[in-house]
């Protein structure tokens, strides 16, 4: 294991490969801790040279619907009806805590982000 600090854009690029290599191979005890190291160091990278932005909770919803292949009807049983999800996602009613509780937990989304839609 050969980890060094992530300083400069070739070591971002080189840390992101040798993390796409990890994951494509069963891995040992050592593969492991490497992986869970380099995860860590690209995470700090990217916080400092490509911070994020306050996450938009309708927009969040949106691609995690996309990400997980879903349709508004797939949120139907949580949100009452496939105009209710609707109504939520073009900004014309705000969830309830209950929807956003389901949200939660349906699609994986932090509940802070999910609280801003209600706000």
């Amino acid at each position: 294991m050969n980890i060094k600090p992530i300083r400069t854009e070739e070591d971002y690029d080189a840390a992101l490969a040798r993390v796409d290599e990890l994951m494509c191979v069963p891995k040992t005890v050592e593969e492991g801790d490497e992986l869970d190291i380099l995860v860590t160091l690209i995470e700090a990278y990217e916080a400092i040279h490509y911070p994020i932005g306050e996450t938009d909770p309708i927009a969040a919803i949106k691609e995690s619907m996309k990400a997980n292949g879903f349709k508004q009807k797939d949120l139907a049983p949580i949100l009452g009806s496939e105009s209710r999800v609707s109504e939520i996602l073009n900004r014309k009613r705000k969830p309830t805590a209950a929807m956003i509780l389901a949200l939660h937990e349906k699609l994986g989304l932090p509940l802070e982000t999910l609280i801003k839609a209600a706000a």
